[in-house]
């Protein structure tokens, strides 16, 4: 077998074997494409404060007001925006940043359908023990994704390169029906979303695997991070002080004025993350460890202070989703990924076209042969 032929069969196989998981991972792709939008848009409508206008009461005060104590803190810099209190797996409760009464907690219906294709996207739906394995076998389809997008580069390549070969495989033929239809959406559709495709597999692969987020960390030639290093982070006490916690901010904010979001880690040292951007932009984020007895900063730590391969891993993260590239970025992830969804459609029609034909072949050479034999 050639080359080509070779890779062609390999190709169809892996199509084949990982193109149900692919799908499920694509379609739940272009769902989630817009998530954090989305999620902000059906909030919108719980979350106004009672006084647009007032003076937002100190952080000490609101957080003293409530009646548990929460993990992380989110403020944003918009006057009169609601503050985001997270309590660890157990939710999140907004509340109004001047009587630091609750507004709820969100649109949940929302938040659960997002939470599902997020399961679904990653695990299949599958929770517990069934976890890991469903891990593995998109790991692994992912993997397989990867392949199909680079042999499908060399496969599409015409044999003859001529105006008519290339447009045959780079535009649509709105006149093509059956095997031909099939074909011609394969060929545009892959050529079109080649590129991002490949980022957007690559990087799943990226956070599938430990070898390949290690992969990472060795092109740049950087030391990789040690998976649970570093000294335990306290639980959240009981009855929290914090005190301190208004001058550990203001310390922070004049180190980043421009800050839009900005996020306080309660547990353990006091951390305050500053966001000039949305999320997606690793490399505007800079995140500040505060005494918060004495309000002086321990610790800046900005992206550019990360070795390259941390950059890079944390980029590919985003990249992932298309966040890097903000809402174009989503959009294009979004689109790709509903090629994807034709991508495989379209392999497994040609895939079974091929088979029946094959099959029609194996059952016309007997019938050949006898008649044959009869003649003879």
């Amino acid at each position: 077998m050639t080359f080509r032929k070779t890779l062609f069969w390999l190709h169809l196989i892996s199509g084949c074997v990982a193109g149900a998981i692919v799908l499920v991972m694509s379609v739940t792709g272009v769902l989630l494409t817009y998530e954090r939008q989305m999620i902000d848009w059906f909030d919108r409508g719980q979350l106004a404060p009672s006084k647009p206008g007032g003076q937002a009461m100190p952080l000490e005060t609101l957080l003293a007001a409530q009646p548990s104590a929460p993990t992380t803190v989110t403020l944003r810099a918009e006057a009169g925006a609601p503050v985001l209190l997270a309590y660890g797996r157990e939710g999140l409760v907004y509340v109004d940043p001047h009587t630091g009464a609750a507004l709820g907690k969100g649109h949940t219906g929302a938040r659960k359908f997002f939470q599902s294709m997020t399961s679904w996207h990653r695990w299949l739906g599958q929770d517990g023990p069934g976890r890991q394995t469903a891990r593995a076998i998109t790991g692994a389809c992912n993997l397989a994704f990867l392949f199909l997008v680079v042999s499908g580069l060399y496969l599409w390549m015409p044999r003859r390169w001529t105006g008519a070969s290339v447009r045959a495989i780079t535009w649509f033929n709105g006149k093509a029906t059956g095997k031909a239809r099939d074909f011609n959406w394969h060929n545009v559709i892959g050529f079109w979303s080649l590129a991002p495709l490949f980022f957007v597999v690559a990087s799943g692969v990226v956070m599938s695997y430990p070898w390949a987020n290690a992969l990472v960390y060795k092109m740049t030639g950087s030391e990789a991070p040690v998976v649970g290093g570093g000294p335990p982070r306290e639980g959240r006490p009981s009855k929290p002080s914090y005190a301190g916690i208004d001058r550990a901010l203001a310390a922070a904010k004049r180190l980043d004025p421009s800050w839009r979001i900005l996020t306080v880690r309660l547990t353990g040292p006091l951390a305050v993350t500053l966001d000039r951007a949305e999320r997606g932009r690793p490399d505007l984020r800079t995140t500040v460890t505060i005494d918060r007895a004495t309000a002086e900063v321990v610790k800046v730590e900005r992206f550019s202070d990360q070795n390259a391969g941390r950059r890079l891993r944390t980029w590919l993260r985003w990249i992932h989703t298309g966040e890097a590239g903000g809402v174009l970025g989503q959009t294009v992830a979004g689109v790709v990924s509903l090629g994807a969804v034709f991508l495989v459609y379209t392999g497994i029609a040609l895939s079974l076209r091929r088979f029946v034909a094959w099959r029609r072949r194996r059952d016309r050479e007997p019938k050949q042969a006898d008649r044959a034999a009869a003649v003879s």
